[in-house]
C-alpha cells in the first residue's frame, strides 16, 4: 500500500477530527470529602471514567462543607458554576429556595432519558431531600446518622455494660473514670447529635411546620424543659469529668481514638477513621434514650450530604451527570462505600449486598445506623429538619451550647437565646424568598 504525502496529512487531519468530535465531556464536581474519603470520592470518579470514553467526571475538593456551598453559591453567580456539587443536608433548604440554581435530579434523570426507581432507595433517606409533591432534588450521597461507639475493651475492664438510657451513660461514664480514664464520654457535631437527633429520636419537633417541611414560615420550639433538663445533666457531668467538650465538628474523635474517653457519640461515618486509628477493641450501638423525654425511642434523622445538578450547563454535561448518578447509586459503589466509611447505603440492593458478602457478620454494630433510621416509620416531628439559613443558625447553637459548657449560661438561657436568635435569622430567611 502506497501513501503520499497528501493521504498522510489527510489521515492525520481526519485522526483528529474524529478524536475531537469524540473528546470526553468534561462534567465537574466539588465535593467536601477530605483526606482518606477524599482520596475514595477520586476513586469512585476514576472507575466511573474507566467504564466509558463519553464522559469525564473532575472532583475538586473545595473545602468543609460550609466553605464548599459558599464556593458553589459564589460560582453561580459569576457563571462559572460546576454541573455536580456536594451539599450537607442542613443546605436543603437553602438550595430549594435558590430559584433557577437548581436542576432537581429526579427531572434531570428523566430528561437524560436515563432508568431511575425512587422505590430503590432507602425512604428514611431520600424522604429528607423530597418536595411535598414527592420530587427527589438531590442525589444522596454520603448519609449517616449519629450512633454510641464505645471502646469495649475500656467497658469491660470497668465493669460497665453498653449503655441503652442516658442513666446508663451516666453511670458507665462513672466506673471509666472511677477504673482510670480521662473522661467518660464526649461528643461531635453538637447541634446535629443533641439537639436535632436528640428531639428526632423522642419524638419531639425542633420547630413549627412540621420542623420546616411545610413552610418557611417556622419557628423554633426546642428550648423546653426536657431538653433543657438534658443538657444541664450533661454540663454537671462535666464535675468529676464524666463528660468532656471537645470541639463542634469530628474534633473530639483523638479523645475516643486516644483512650482518654471511653465513649463518644458521633456519626456512624467515622467508622473508617476509627478503624484505622483505635488501638482497642471497639462498638457502635444506638443512641441513649433519656426515659424522662420517652418510653421508647422513634428513630434519628440523617446527616452527611447529597449531590446537587447546578444548572446552566450544557446538555451533553447532564448526560454525564445522569450516567454517573446511576453509576453512583449501583449496589456494588454503594456497598463498597458504606463499608469503607460507615455511611448509610442510599440504597436496599446495596444494603443487602453488604449482608450477603458477610459485612456485617464479620464486622458486627455496622448496620446500627441502617436500623436507627427505620426503627419506626417517621412522624412529622423525627422526618427531619429544613430550616432556612440553618448552616448559621447551626453557628448560633454552637455558641449557645459552648456558653453552656462554659458556665456562663444555664440551659434555659442559652436554649432561649439560640430559639431567639434563630428565629432572627428564620424570619430573615423568610423575606429573601418571598
Amino acid at each position: 500500500m502506497k501513501f503520499n504525502l497528501y493521504g498522510t496529512a489527510l489521515a492525520a487531519a481526519f485522526t483528529f477530527a474524529t478524536s475531537a468530535a469524540y473528546a470526553e465531556v468534561e462534567v465537574q464536581w466539588w465535593h467536601a470529602m477530605g483526606g482518606t474519603n477524599g482520596e475514595r470520592v477520586n476513586k469512585i470518579a476514576d472507575d466511573f471514567n474507566a467504564t466509558q470514553s463519553e464522559y469525564k467526571v473532575v472532583p475538586t475538593y473545595k473545602g468543609n462543607y460550609t466553605e464548599t456551598m459558599t464556593a458553589a453559591i459564589a460560582a453561580f453567580r459569576a457563571n462559572e458554576q460546576p454541573q455536580i456539587v456536594q451539599v450537607f443536608e442542613v443546605g436543603t433548604a437553602t438550595m430549594m429556595a435558590a430559584k433557577g440554581a437548581v436542576y432537581p435530579v429526579e427531572q434531570l434523570m428523566k430528561d437524560a432519558g436515563e432508568p431511575f426507581d425512587k422505590s430503590d432507595f432507602l425512604p428514611a433517606v431520600i424522604s429528607y431531600y423530597q418536595t411535598p409533591d414527592g420530587e427527589l432534588l438531590s442525589m444522596p450521597f454520603n448519609s449517616s446518622t449519629p450512633v454510641l461507639w464505645y471502646n469495649k475493651d475500656a467497658l469491660d475492664a470497668a465493669g460497665a455494660k453498653v449503655p441503652t438510657t442516658w442513666d446508663d451513660v451516666k453511670a458507665a461514664s462513672q466506673k471509666l473514670v472511677d477504673n482510670g480514664m480521662k473522661c467518660g464520654f464526649s461528643f461531635g457535631w453538637q447541634s446535629w447529635v443533641m439537639l436535632e437527633n436528640y428531639s428526632a429520636w423522642h419524638n419531639m419537633e425542633m420547630g413549627t411546620k412540621e420542623n420546616g417541611f411545610a413552610g418557611f414560615d417556622t419557628e423554633f420550639t426546642f428550648n423546653t424543659p426536657t431538653v433543657e433538663a438534658r443538657l444541664d445533666d450533661i454540663a454537671s457531668m462535666q464535675e468529676g469529668n464524666l463528660f468532656q467538650y471537645g470541639g463542634r465538628r469530628g474534633d473530639s474523635l483523638p479523645l475516643f481514638t486516644n483512650a482518654e474517653c471511653g465513649m463518644w457519640m458521633n456519626s456512624s461515618a467515622y467508622y473508617g477513621s476509627i478503624k484505622g486509628q483505635a488501638k482497642f477493641n471497639f462498638g457502635q450501638t444506638m443512641l441513649p434514650l433519656d426515659t424522662k423525654a420517652a418510653s421508647a425511642p422513634q428513630n434519628s434523622i440523617i446527616g452527611g450530604a447529597t449531590l446537587w445538578a447546578l444548572s446552566g450547563g450544557k446538555d451533553e454535561q447532564y448526560k454525564g451527570v445522569a450516567k454517573f448518578m446511576t453509576y453512583l447509586s449501583s449496589p456494588e459503589v454503594q456497598a463498597w462505600w458504606h463499608q469503607e466509611t460507615g455511611y448509610v447505603p442510599i440504597t436496599t440492593a446495596a444494603y443487602e449486598l453488604s449482608k450477603t458478602q458477610g459485612f456485617y457478620d464479620t464486622n458486627p454494630g455496622t448496620d446500627t445506623a441502617i436500623h436507627q433510621l427505620s426503627l419506626n416509620q417517621p412522624t412529622a416531628n423525627s422526618r427531619g429538619i429544613r430550616f432556612g439559613s440553618f448552616v448559621q443558625i447551626r453557628d448560633v447553637i454552637n455558641e449557645e451550647m459552648e456558653a453552656l459548657w462554659g458556665g456562663t449560661k444555664t440551659a434555659k438561657q442559652a436554649m432561649d437565646d439560640a430559639a431567639s436568635r434563630g428565629d432572627a435569622l428564620l424570619r430573615k430567611f423568610e423575606r429573601t424568598v418571598k
